[in-house]
């Protein structure tokens, strides 16, 4: 591209830019102070990434100007300063009749700094990004267990409300703050709320012998009935000839997902392990077609993902309600599960002023594609408290957008919180091998320094969990010697375009 036409594309961007500051102004109002000029760095970020980047990037790197791909967090000023020198190489001279608040690359990167210190830890070490672990059962009773996983580097300890009891909750944190307090180490306690369970509800199925089932067998090609009814479940009946007499039946634990579910929709089950599609619906039941099936069991409590399903359910449940009034007065931080839209942080705000707990951390769990459809939208409500982080739960996440992208969405989320300044943890299967046999694969370990691009990092449970804890904390300080952040292509983003079309 030649340098005039770089200049006026350029010129564009910026030109947008400041003709819709006042927006960016408006919702700076609107948040805590300490993310003002987070929100309006995020809106000026959706207006860059509407454009395609590419060539207006290559053309600028072979002059030697382009930051183009290091710019999420200083979106403003990384455009202004590629312009500027782009009017010193044509001898133009350029108006600066604009009033727009604006930072650097040094001051932003400190600004996500601390956004994160004030969520997690603020204790020097020789690694930035944190280290947060699950807590097994057994950490209720073990403090050896404890204090090596301390020992080793975990920074964060993590409660699943899905699993355990109050009971149990209990002595862990008091077994943790023991440990903290003897090893003079500061350990955040992180509780995630369960959120709506989406799930098979438990099956009785009787085998041909007489003997109980907690499953059923599934093929591709078979029908299978998901119900609001009560059932216990039904296998499939084929005749003596293999056809198909009766399709397969199991229930929800959820029943009011079948009011939610259009023929066609796609319906997944454990973890992308069984394809479905709705191909009839009645009041009470959605009658699937079993297009693949990497697995030939479906059991009790295996999880259910809709990703082309508008649901209608409230991301808070009254379990989270419930559990409110003890996870404020006990943990740090709040883990958000399931949350979809803005309007689902407004209502756990709401709790949270009803509870009066002004310092709790929240994290948004990214874990559907709605949430990640609608994650700008749900920052901007966020940043409305100071101590907020984003969960990529790749897990869930990769199963509803499909496996071959989730390394492309997780890098948006990631670009997207960068821009917001707004620190990130980055979940799910980190160095699972390794937790649980003792020995990590290759690729794990390449995922464990990718993650060193995140604020902080989260280990599942197993038996060699403090092994795996001491690794991840020697990756995190070797790959963080090399770089802050990772860049990439700079196409236009659905995302931001169809974030901007529903501000407007």
């Amino acid at each position: 591209m030649k340098v005039k036409n770089l200049e006026k594309e350029l010129e564009k961007i910026f030109n947008r830019m400041v003709q819709e500051d006042f927006r960016a102004e408006l919702i700076a109002e609107t948040v805590h102070p300490d993310y003002r000029f987070s929100a309006k760095n995020l809106y000026r970020y959706l207006i860059l990434r509407d454009f395609d980047l590419r060539k207006i990037h290559d053309s600028l790197s072979d002059l030697g100007i382009s930051a183009m791909r290091s710019g999420e967090g200083y979106v403003f000023a990384n455009v202004l300063l590629s312009l500027r020198l782009l009017n010193l190489i044509l001898g133009h001279e350029m108006q600066d009749d604009f009033d727009i608040e604006y930072k650097g690359y040094r001051k932003s990167k400190k600004m996500l700094r601390r956004h994160a210190n004030e969520l997690f830890n603020k204790a020097q070490k020789k690694h930035f990004t944190e280290i947060m672990v699950t807590m097994p059962t057994e950490a209720a009773e073990d403090v050896d267990l404890l204090r090596s996983l301390v020992d080793a580097g975990m920074e964060t300890a993590r409660i699943n409300c899905s699993h355990d009891d109050i009971p149990v909750w209990k002595k862990m944190i008091a077994n943790i703050q023991a440990v903290s307090k003897e090893l003079k180490k500061d350990v955040k306690i992180y509780m995630d709320m369960s959120g709506p369970k989406i799930r098979i509800a438990d099956l009785k199925v009787l085998s041909k012998k007489g003997k109980e089932k907690s499953f059923i067998k599934i093929q591709t090609g078979e029908h299978l009935t998901l119900t609001k009814r009560t059932t216990d479940g039904k296998q499939a009946v084929y005749g003596d000839d293999n056809s198909l007499i009766s399709g397969s039946e199991v229930g929800v634990l959820l029943p009011q997902i079948i009011d939610d579910l259009q023929v066609k929709d796609r319906v997944f089950f454990d973890d992308g392990m069984i394809e479905a599609v709705v191909t009839k619906k009645t009041k009470t039941d959605a009658k699937l077609l079993i297009t693949k099936a990497y697995k030939n069991k479906l059991g009790s409590g295996k999880g259910i993902n809709l990703p082309d399903t508008k649901l209608n359910l409230p991301s808070l449940t009254e379990r989270d309600i419930e559990l409110l009034p003890f996870i404020c007065k006990h943990a740090d931080i709040v883990g958000y599960s399931f949350v979809r839209t803005p309007e689902d942080v407004a209502a756990l705000y709401k709790e949270l002023e009803n509870f009066d707990c002004p310092d709790m951390g929240v994290v948004l769990k990214i874990e559907n594609k709605e949430a990640f459809e609608n994650l700008p939208l749900m920052l901007f409500e966020a940043m409305k408290r100071q101590k907020v982080g984003v969960m990529i739960a790749r897990g869930d996440l990769a199963v509803e957008i499909g496996f071959e992208r989730i390394a492309e969405v997780q890098n948006q989320i990631l670009w997207l919180c960068e821009a917001a300044h707004v620190p990130v943890i980055w979940a799910t299967q980190v160095l699972e091998n390794l937790a649980k046999t003792g020995i990590p694969t290759r690729a794990e370990v390449s995922d464990a320094v990718q993650s060193a691009q995140a604020e902080c990092v989260m280990l599942n449970k197993g038996p060699y969990i403090a092994e795996a804890v001491a690794t991840l904390k020697n990756i995190l300080i070797s790959a963080e010697a090399h770089s802050f952040k990772r860049k990439n292509a700079l196409r236009s983003l659905n995302v931001a375009r169809n974030t901007l079309q529903k501000m407007y």
